[in-house]
């Protein structure tokens, strides 16, 4: 299935039947006409709680609200017509119980016509997500690197190395036998990734993962490369528009102070009278 010759958004069981077939392509999306331009080139759309850093200026996604999310998911929604749109349920919003997790996805669901939450962890919530797919809410898990929980693992490092491999590898099935239809790898070893790969019989969604995942996902204002001074390792800059734009930036105010702008091709004259 090609996200170029489909005709309406894929449903989550749509997204694991392409497991093992073409890559599943994935970005992130914060606004109405970020997601116009990515809807007939991805099979999913994420509405990334890495909005608090990337438009907010949090210094983490630990700040991001439930308001939040629903004001972007509905920018979101707008623009989509053929990727399927999943919102991230924000730090606080799914961990305290299964019951609580229930009520605030389908508020987000409800509010904002997303086909399926995303929520971060393993083993330790499998129980959540269990519940939530019997209620009819889909399931897109994150394992690896969890970025609600950076003050628990020390920061933003590569998870699953030597030891660490097997419980990771555990977390994978976990999610997966508790009924994720797909799973988010971030920064995992790539023999690792490929391992959890060829086990589980759900899509992984690699970020910093390995190419044989079943898809990818990238922060889009990353890989448009919006952000001149940071650059993950895992992420190629498909365009340099944060360069370009503070260079445009800076002609415009060159010209305004200079009085070339606006010139008189923009400006309006007075009506010839009649």
């Amino acid at each position: 299935m090609s996200a170029t010759a489909r005709k309406s958004a894929p449903l989550p069981d749509d997204i694991r039947a392409m497991k093992g077939g073409p890559p599943i392509v994935s970005l992130t999306a914060y606004t109405t006409p970020m997601a116009q331009m990515m809807d007939a080139h991805c099979d999913f759309v994420l509405v990334g709680d890495s909005v608090g850093m990337v438009l907010h200026g949090l210094p983490s996604t630990l700040g991001v609200t439930m308001e939040m999310m629903i004001l972007h998911g509905k920018a979101v929604a707008r623009g989509l017509s053929r990727a399927m749109m999943v919102l991230d349920m924000p730090f606080g919003s799914y961990e305290e119980s299964p019951q609580q997790a229930f009520a605030n996805a389908a508020r987000l669901m409800a509010e904002t016509g997303a086909g399926a939450i995303k929520l971060e962890g393993g083993r330790h919530m499998a129980e959540t997500i269990a519940f939530l797919v019997a209620r009819g809410v889909p399931v897109m898990a994150h394992i690896g690197l969890t970025p609600q929980s950076i003050n628990t693992l020390g920061g933003y490092r590569v998870q699953g190395r030597g030891d660490a491999a097997e419980a990771l590898m555990g977390d994978a099935r976990a999610v997966s036998e508790a009924g994720a239809f797909s799973v988010v790898l971030e920064k995992v070893p790539a023999a690792l990734a490929d391992q959890i790969t060829a086990e589980i019989p759900i899509p992984t969604i690699g970020i910093g993962a390995s190419v044989n995942c079943d898809g990818q996902i990238l922060v889009v204002d990353d890989m448009l490369g919006l952000f001149t001074a940071f650059k993950p390792k895992f992420v190629k800059r498909y365009a340099s528009l944060g360069t370009d734009g503070e260079a445009a930036i800076a002609s415009y105010a060159q010209e305004v102070r200079a009085r070339a702008f606006p010139g008189p091709e923009h400006t309006f004259a007075d009506k010839a009278p009649t």
